[in-house]
């Protein structure tokens, strides 16, 4: 109240004259002003705080890398994924192309590394195809895989021909999250979700802290098949890949989750860490190991 007082003489002795008519004022009417400038303060205060709180986070130190404290420490998978824009008149001869190569390097022992997955965006950018491959080994694992291929023919002869079908492509190499299972072939047939969320750098711990603890409410139908975490590429970016059996199960799932009790508060507490956020779904290729 004192500081309310003080900020009524000061408001009078810069009135330059004004009198109580002039300001619109029965007696007390200032002081009831002030008081409600004060308030209107406060709240924008508040409300300035909590929007700014979306976009401005603390990050705390961390004495480790991320890689060290999200990912498997039981196996040393690597990961890549691939995105490859097929001109719109090849896509036909482009999924061949894939169905007669790349099941070959899959099954062959001499490659330490395996196909998890390889779809047709369906709805998303269209004309795109995505292939997902793991390194037993890490980064050792794709080295040798790389250098292999430069002699193998039969690759160097896909890569020729595919280059003549494709507008770009770009690729990422991720780790797993270490509380996600890892992709493991499945009958179809099925439809699956890739959702990619680019984060605000310095909020991957927090987003796996929240996650660790979500992927218990999205198991029930086995629709979790890997997440993972950006290593080179765009970085402070994760990749969620669901399953579901069609849109409908999809929707009858995703409804699901919010009538479990601690859902709503992840999704509350993880919306503000996303930066920009894509959801592709995908349809697998004959030779898919995920159908």
């Amino acid at each position: 109240m004192q500081m309310v007082e003080m900020a009524s003489r000061v408001l009078l002795s810069g009135a330059g004259g004004l009198n109580a008519a002039k300001l619109g004022a029965r007696p007390g009417g200032l002081l009831v002003s002030v008081t409600r400038c004060f308030a209107a303060s406060s709240s924008r205060r508040r409300e300035d705080s909590w929007f700014k709180s979306l976009f401005v986070r603390k990050v705390d130190p961390r004495k480790d890398a991320h890689s060290h404290l999200l990912a498997k420490k039981e196996e040393s998978n690597l990961y890549k994924i691939q995105f490859h824009n097929v001109k719109p008149e090849c896509l036909e001869a482009y999924n061949k192309l894939c169905e007669e190569v790349l099941p070959s390097i899959h099954v062959d022992k001499y490659y330490p590394c395996e196909l998890v997955g390889t779809w047709n965006t369906w709805y998303g950018e269209q004309d795109q195809a995505v292939h997902l491959w793991r390194y037993r080994g890490g980064y050792p694992a794709l080295t040798e895989v790389m250098n292999k291929l430069r002699n193998n023919k039969e690759f160097l002869e896909y890569r020729s021909e595919r280059g003549k079908m494709l507008l770009s492509r770009r690729n990422q190499l991720l780790l797993e999250f270490s509380f996600w299972n890892e992709p493991v072939p499945r009958p179809g047939p099925n439809i699956y979700e890739l959702r990619s969320y680019q984060l605000r750098p310095g909020t991957m711990i927090e987003w796996g802290n929240y996650w660790a603890r979500a992927i218990g409410y999205r198991q029930h139908n086995r629709e979790a098949v890997g997440g993972f975490f950006s290593q080179i590429g765009n970085l402070y970016m994760v990749h969620h890949l669901w399953a579901y059996k069609d849109l409908q199960s999809r929707e009858d799932t995703r409804n699901a989750a919010w009538q479990q009790d601690g859902w709503d508060e992840v999704v509350y507490y993880t919306v503000p860490l996303i930066q920009h956020m894509d959801s592709r779904i995908m349809i697998p290729m004959k030779t898919s190991p995920l159908q």
